[in-house]
């Protein structure tokens, strides 16, 4: 059970995101200060500092999320699942979030704003080769070979989906279409992997 302080943490943490994903939107990401999201937040500079380190690590907060979240899945997968199996049950999961229009708005505005922000496209890469040292590590070592490898070949199908449904959203793909488009890439992508990669790892 969380306590009642992880619990203020918790909090305090999801209103300065929000805050900052008003502002964001507004604004654009160039244009808002870390100060304005502590003051739209109620907090100070430092407290936004001591959740996210870097102004990108705010813009990214949902993408950390979900990167977080596939780790977990694999992390956790029943006994008898490959690692494979268990990541692209995640990753398929999100589809449906896809064919909201707030989902579809919200990746249009992302999408803008990572194409003109050079500091915005490296720590997205810096995040991504985070993600597969620890997926590496949970499926046999960071310092492991084909862990590694294994797990950048998961996370290039991941985020390669990312990248698709970017640029579809931005060509005005929107709803049940994109979801659909989401979810055809993603089985074509998964099922070549499953190849040399659907018996490793099996829990």
């Amino acid at each position: 059970m969380i306590g009642l302080r992880e619990r203020k943490k918790q909090q305090t943490r999801k209103d300065i995101f929000e805050a900052s994903q008003r502002l964001f939107a507004r604004r654009g990401f160039e244009g808002v200060t870390v100060t304005e999201v502590a003051d739209a937040a109620n907090v100070s500079e430092m407290t936004v500092y001591n959740y996210f380190p870097t102004k990108e690590d705010l813009f990214y907060a949902g993408m950390q999320f979900f990167e977080e979240q596939l780790v977990e899945a694999v992390r956790s997968r029943p006994r008898g699942e490959s690692a494979l199996k268990a990541f692209r049950r995640r990753v398929l999961e999100g589809a449906a979030n896809l064919e909201t229009k707030e989902r579809a708005e919200g990746i249009l505005r992302a999408g803008k704003a990572i194409g003109a922000s050079p500091s915005l496209r490296a720590r997205e890469r810096e995040i991504v080769e985070e993600y597969t040292r620890r997926l590496a590590g949970v499926i046999g070592g960071e310092n492991d070979v084909e862990a590694l490898a294994a797990a950048a070949a998961m996370m290039a199908v991941h985020r390669a989906l990312v990248s698709h449904i970017r640029g579809e959203v931005m060509a005005g793909r929107r709803g049940a279409a994109l979801a659909a488009e989401f979810r055809a890439q993603a089985r074509r992508a998964f099922a070549r992997l499953e190849r040399g990669l659907g018996d490793y790892s099996v829990r």
